[in-house]
């Protein structure tokens, strides 16, 4: 079974791997239901969903009727002003089939003039609080990508006490030795205040070479030999207090459960070096080049 860490303020015991429910962003109902038997067998009980994730919200549905109890079940808005911000957030709770999530996030919030919005007077963080005052959150996090996230996240946490955040962390995102102090800082900044850490990107390799057909349902291509993807999941899992989020192609999630569930205490050193040396791994994000939401 996968282990599980106590998801910053929030006490829940999560399991340290999360189902990134991109995953099932175009997949049928039986290919859904088939995911969540292997998440159930693997001791997952955390979902980290979104309203952009296409059907995603819908598949979940069908699940939380029936193991609601199961799951930490979180979603992301997209919006940024309060107004769209509300209505997104109700209606995610319609499509989940459920009358609260356990955590609401702001998604991608990374631009600076959508910062400035969504984090104004009728910006999307009023509906979040709005939405948490009324009993349909438990909690607000934030979340985003690129090589400006770390330092925005620093940005947000002294406006708003937010219980989580979500950012890159892989080998090749820490070549960046900017992005790699700023998400040190970060990581020291969410300790101190008990902040829930989640990383993406584990098994991204690289950005899909130009005029490839994509295999996956990644806007990256990602690690697909079993023994890549076991190196690059037990590297992220070795950085204690942090919870690592599955790729968004259903394809990868059995090869990464299973990594996940033989993690030990790994050498984290010599897993980056053994994993650059065999996968070719490169930034998916260049500093002023704009990043996939």
């Amino acid at each position: 079974m996968i282990s599980t860490l106590p998801f910053g303020r929030s006490g829940h015991p999560s399991s340290r791997l999360i189902f990134g429910a991109a995953a099932l962003w175009r997949c049928s109902q039986d290919e859904a239901d088939a995911a969540l038997g292997q998440l159930l067998a693997a001791g997952v009980n955390h979902i980290d969903a979104a309203a952009s994730y296409g059907d995603a919200e819908l598949r979940i549905g069908p699940w939380m009727e029936r193991h609601r109890d199961r799951f930490f079940l979180a979603t992301k808005t997209g919006e940024r002003s309060y107004a769209a911000a509300r209505d997104q957030i109700r209606r995610s709770l319609e499509r989940l089939r459920v009358d609260r999530v356990d955590l609401l996030q702001l998604h991608n919030l990374v631009k600076d003039d959508e910062w400035e919005v969504a984090m104004g007077p009728d910006g999307a963080l009023g509906a979040a609080i709005e939405a948490r005052d009324a009993g349909l959150v438990r909690h607000i996090g934030v979340t985003g990508h690129g090589t400006r996230v770390a330092a925005m996240h620093l940005r947000s946490l002294e406006r708003f006490d937010f219980d989580s955040v979500l950012l890159p962390m892989s080998p090749a995102s820490l070549h960046d030795a900017r992005y790699a102090a700023e998400f040190e800082q970060l990581l020291a900044l969410c300790a101190e205040r008990n902040v829930a850490v989640q990383t993406i990107k584990a098994i991204a390799r690289r950005r899909w070479p130009e005029g490839a057909q994509p295999t996956h349902d990644t806007w990256y291509e990602p690690l697909t030999d079993a023994a890549d993807i076991e190196r690059a999941v037990h590297w992220a899992l070795a950085r204690p207090g942090v919870f690592v989020n599955s790729a968004g192609d259903l394809k990868l999630l059995g090869p990464t459960l299973r990594a996940a569930e033989s993690f030990a205490t790994v050498r984290r050193d010599a897993e980056r070096a053994a994993l650059e040396s065999r996968a070719g791994l490169e930034p998916l994000f260049v500093r002023d080049f704009a990043a996939p939401a």
